[in-house]
């Protein structure tokens, strides 16, 4: 039981850590996935970029989604077969449904989220809010301060 409220815990502590993060604990309520495309979330001054490999999938196929917070992709990879195959002998690559979840930060512009994909790789662009990006502040002088230089 303790290992299970550390996991937790730092399940947890990940979501305030880190701009964009997946939280399946205990279980994704979503029925199972066929498979999961890889991703590399990447943080830019400006945005938080998420690179997702989807060989085989037709863009028109991937619907990608915001809701509470929540980045959501979905898609179908459809398995294509020669009509002229008889039997097939192996078949290792993944085909079907996927799906893959986020969970938003508070300093992700949602409103202004932009995808664009090439050769098999889905490029989400999630820019960060115009109050999460981090800026100086000029100190004036005051009159105080002007008589101590004096």
């Amino acid at each position: 039981m303790a290992h299970l409220l550390h996991q937790l815990e730092h399940r947890v502590g990940r979501l305030y850590r880190e701009p964009l993060s997946t939280f399946e604990w205990p279980a994704p309520e979503a029925a199972p996935a066929a498979w999961l495309p890889v991703v590399d979330i990447f943080e830019e001054p400006d945005a938080v970029r998420l690179v997702a490999e989807v060989p085989g999938v037709h863009p028109e196929d991937v619907n990608i989604s915001v809701e509470r917070n929540v980045l959501t992709i979905r898609g179908t990879k459809e398995q294509v077969v020669d009509e002229k195959v008889d039997r097939i002998f192996r078949s290792e690559r993944t085909y079907g449904d996927f799906e893959r979840s986020f969970t938003l930060s508070a300093s992700m512009d949602a409103s202004r989220i932009k995808a664009s994909y090439n050769l098999g790789v889905l490029t989400i662009t999630l820019p960060k809010a115009e109050t999460a990006k981090p800026f100086l502040i000029k100190v004036d002088l005051t009159p105080e301060t002007a008589q101590l230089k004096a």
